[in-house]
């Protein structure tokens, strides 16, 4: 049976299986994995990515929530005499990274192609555990993708763009495009890298305090930063906020997609210092 006519894919999961042979290839190739790296692969559907990648890598924790495709995957396993891997029949967001055992010292590499629907909470979870993952080699639909590498001033630029930035550092390996699924889909994918080991130099600036100025500039994202970010916690009145601003250098004026990463943070660091003077 081919993949076309193994299965069929529900569109509930967001299946889209690869069927181009070299895809799997170049995001091994592209991930630069070690010999000795313990990865936790993210849907690995019928193999197209699992069986390559256990000739790669140590050993391969693969998640896979739906039942008839991990029974599918294993019996696929066990005919070829693959033993490195390691099947998990489960939800990937109810999955303890805790419970993953590793050698000493050595952290998860993650890898997969995410759903649309897991996409965020996905990326919760990673961020969540960065003290136990190291890297994410992970396929996007292209609108994700630009969005999590985006420069200021750019329409994917936003409060996901940042959030991600301050705890890794994203690059772009390459696109994926949508006739390498089946069935194909509406929009063309992306492969893009997650290096939790290099977080921004954040300067001790408070987590809360910088998610919080992220989101509340974005969360009216055609105001001013002024406008947008006042009022959004309760201790953040215009005087406030308009006195953050200008301690930070940054104009009122200015809209949320202009700012740096780096005046983001001298923002936030200022909000803070507000607050506890308010306090």
């Amino acid at each position: 049976m081919s993949q076309r006519e193994s299965f069929r894919p529900l569109k509930r999961l967001g299946q889209n299986f690869l069927v181009d042979p070299n895809i799997p290839e170049k995001i091994i190739s592209s991930a630069g994995f070690q010999s000795s790296d313990v990865v936790l692969e993210i849907g690995p559907g019928q193999g197209a990515l699992t069986l390559p990648l256990s000739r790669a890598v140590s050993r391969i924790v693969a998640v896979e929530k739906d039942a008839r495709l991990a029974d599918f995957l294993q019996r696929r396993l066990t005919t070829l005499g693959i033993s490195t891997v390691d099947l998990v029949c489960q939800d990937i967001l109810r999955v303890d990274f805790d419970a993953i055992p590793l050698p000493s010292s050595q952290k998860i590499q993650v890898i997969g192609n995410l759903p649309y629907n897991i996409s965020s909470p996905m990326l919760k979870k990673l961020i969540d555990h960065r003290e136990r993952v190291s890297r994410a080699v992970l396929m996007f639909q292209r609108e994700v993708a630009e969005r999590l590498t985006a420069p200021p001033c750019t329409r994917g630029y936003g409060a996901m763009t940042l959030l991600i930035r301050y705890h890794a550092r994203p690059m772009r390996l390459f696109e994926v495009p949508r006739s390498a699924f089946y069935p194909i889909p509406k929009v063309d994918s992306m492969v893009i890298e997650l290096d939790f080991e290099r977080p921004y130099p954040s300067h001790g600036v408070d987590e809360n305090a910088f998610r919080n100025a992220v989101k509340g500039a974005f969360a009216h994202r055609r105001k001013t930063v002024l406008n947008s970010l006042k009022g959004f916690l309760p201790v953040w009145t215009p005087d406030v906020v308009l006195k953050g601003l200008r301690a930070s250098s940054i104009d009122p004026s200015r809209r949320a997609e202009t700012l740096t990463m780096d005046e983001f943070l001298m923002l936030s660091s200022m909000l803070t210092v507000d607050n506890r003077e308010m306090g």
